[in-house]
């Protein structure tokens, strides 16, 4: 199988199918939840798709570099950008499609919580939970623990993202929490069986000298199994955030404080 065949059976049907759903529900009248309408649902998705592109790009490529990972070039069209074929750069926006259109199909069909109250607690707590795990990272690449430098290199490059996520609304992921809990459990796990096929035939290889040598029953590396979940938190979280009504009294917030906004730019 290449890796253009292995996207199309394991990305691409499943994302025409969830998008062939969508269309359904929109015929049926079924829509997101009106707390969930800040912004356009199909625009939200289109900048996520951009954003990762452009966020993964650079870091995957020192991946591939560095001999991380690498991939059988008799299994790919041998088109590269940088040191990525790309056939990777195709996964980055077929991923986040999928993700964001399984999140968007599941959003009238799981309820938040009735109730929401601004809480700087939950989100100062949220953040310094992530900065605790970033906080070895660095330390782990620059002492060269050459088995740490897989899992090193995705939190190093995950984490911030993530933490200015929940700095901006780790509460009002909190309300959202079902919906995001299983947006991200399912998709993760489905990526996780996928990334199992692909290197069991061997589209893409993972080293074993940069990596801890603990894998999840199936065989999956434990490093693949942590990038595909916190890729996953990056997307739902993203995506909640910008549907969600309660960022926008939120941006204005931010804006005033960072001096981005005056009184009377107010509404």
């Amino acid at each position: 199988m290449t890796y253009f065949g292995f996207l199309l059976r394991f990305l691409v049907v499943p994302t025409l199918a969830l998008l062939l759903a969508l269309i359904y529900d929109r015929r049926r009248r079924l829509s997101l939840p009106s707390s969930l309408r800040n912004l356009p649902a199909w625009a939200v998705v289109a900048l996520h798709v951009v954003v990762a592109v452009l966020y993964t790009f650079p870091w995957d490529n020192y991946l591939v570099a560095t001999r991380v990972w690498w991939y059988d070039p008799n299994l790919v069209t041998g088109i590269t950008l940088g040191w990525v074929p790309i056939e990777e750069y195709t996964f980055f926006v077929l991923q986040t499609l999928l993700t964001g259109l399984w999140l968007l199909w599941l959003a009238p069909r799981v309820e938040g919580a009735p109730d929401w109250a601004p809480d700087g607690q939950i989100r100062r707590l949220a953040v310094i939970v992530v900065g605790l795990l970033w906080l070895p990272t660095p330390f782990l690449l620059a002492a060269r623990m050459v088995p740490a430098t897989y899992l090193a290199l995705i939190l190093v490059w995950a984490l911030p993202p993530v933490a200015l996520q929940l700095v901006f609304g780790a509460d009002i992921l909190w309300r959202y929490r079902r919906l995001v809990t299983v947006a991200v459990l399912v998709s993760t796990v489905y990526l996780w069986l996928a990334d199992t096929v692909a290197i069991r035939l061997g589209i893409w290889t993972i080293s074993s000298q940069q990596t801890l040598g603990l894998n999840l029953p199936w065989g999956l590396p434990l490093e693949e199994a942590i990038f595909f979940l916190m890729t996953n938190v990056l997307i739902s979280f993203g995506i909640t955030l910008a549907l969600a009504e309660e960022s926008r009294t939120r941006l204005r917030l931010f804006r005033r404080a960072f001096g981005m906004q005056t009184d009377s730019a107010e509404p």
